[in-house]
């Protein structure tokens, strides 16, 4: 087993080949709009899941993440040929490809923001001019101590 710095110095070294990789070598337009998020290795250094995301053509059209899969499938080897030589191990890792799901979860956490700021605003609404159900003061005023003892 390797220790924990050396697999994240590996991981960070795969990801750095990959990225660059798909930007000079690997002509496949399909991987024109691919970044590559986020690099794991195995403890044993014998397997790396490479994280990645897919951007749109346009601000509003929809990316291609099955073409983006597929495209990286058939780059596999000639990626993994690239990290054996550039990372200088025994062992090159196999790849594995995960789209990343940061940028849906990112847009669930603002809408569940929006929802909370919302709610806030609704109850600030309801609270302005309420008046209290019970006593004006509803804490009771300490009793007057009794010399007599």
């Amino acid at each position: 087993m390797a220790d924990a710095p050396r697999a994240r110095k590996l991981a960070k070294r795969i990801g750095q080949i990959v990225a660059s990789a798909l930007e000079h070598e690997v002509k496949d337009p399909r991987l024109a709009r691919v970044t590559i998020t986020d690099t794991k290795v195995t403890g044993d250094l014998h397997d790396a899941t490479v994280y990645y995301t897919v951007l749109g053509d346009k601000i509003d059209a929809a990316p291609d993440f099955a073409g983006a899969a597929a495209a990286l499938e058939s780059a596999k080897g000639v990626l993994r040929s690239m990290v054996g030589a550039g990372t200088g191990v025994r062992f090159t890792p196999t790849l594995t490809f995960v789209a990343d799901t940061v940028p849906e979860d990112a847009k669930h956490i603002d809408d569940l923001l929006a929802r909370a700021a919302a709610a806030d605003a609704e109850v600030a609404r309801l609270a302005n001019g309420a008046k209290p159900a019970g006593d004006p003061d509803p804490y009771r005023a300490p009793r007057p101590e009794d010399d007599a003892d």
